[in-house]
């Protein structure tokens, strides 16, 4: 009884450990990221920003360790314009990016949504209403759920888009952050998260 007891214990805490979330930005440096484009990313009172540049083009902060099955959970706040996003299953090249995108947005551009850039474009838009979700130039809660074919997406506690897809499904690759092309783009991040589910 004794020797089942303690493996029962055993199994317990390594469930347990597997389910904690860690910490993927440290408030410091971009230590396990790597940056892809001319566009600006620093740290500044331990936020992670991303900034147009002089080129004004697109620009990617990738985590340099890929990440299939996950709950991501972090914080953002649009300063300007704020047309951004988060990447999952993806990979960038310069700055082609080959993925899915949750989308960070300015009122009415569908924050929440998935994106498949240079390919099908607009999986799946959040319902009009829920666009009120988004606090505009305030910190904004943003979870993501990637489980296999299915990808959810929150902000603000509010469930914005839920898709299952195959093809997302067979993705293989990393979590990016993105800053859009135009210029005039200006976002901060806090608090990034992730637990993984398998």
């Amino acid at each position: 009884m004794g020797k089942i007891t303690s493996l029962l214990l055993m199994v317990l805490c390594t469930v347990a450990m597997n389910a904690q979330s860690r910490a993927l930005f440290n408030g410091v440096d971009l230590e396990g990221w790597s940056v892809f484009g001319t566009e600006k990313w620093y740290v500044e009172n331990g936020e992670l920003v991303c900034e147009s540049g002089k080129d004004k083009g697109y620009g990617y902060l990738s985590t340099d360790q890929h990440y299939k099955n996950f709950v991501l959970t972090l914080d953002f706040k649009q300063e300007a314009n704020g047309n951004s996003g988060v990447f999952i299953r993806s990979t960038v090249e310069g700055t082609t990016v080959s993925g899915w995108q949750i989308e960070v947005a300015p009122p009415g551009y569908f924050t929440g949504g998935i994106y498949e850039s240079y390919g099908r474009k607009w999986l799946v838009k959040p319902e009009l209403e829920k666009d009120n979700a988004l606090k505009f130039g305030e910190w904004n809660h943003m979870k993501i759920k990637v489980d296999d074919n299915t990808v959810t997406s929150w902000v603000n506690g509010i469930e914005m888009v839920s898709l299952q897809d195959e093809i997302i499904g067979a993705g293989e690759g990393s979590i990016l952050l993105q800053i859009h092309d135009g210029g005039g783009i200006k976002v901060r991040w806090k608090n990034i998260e992730i637990q993984e589910l398998d």
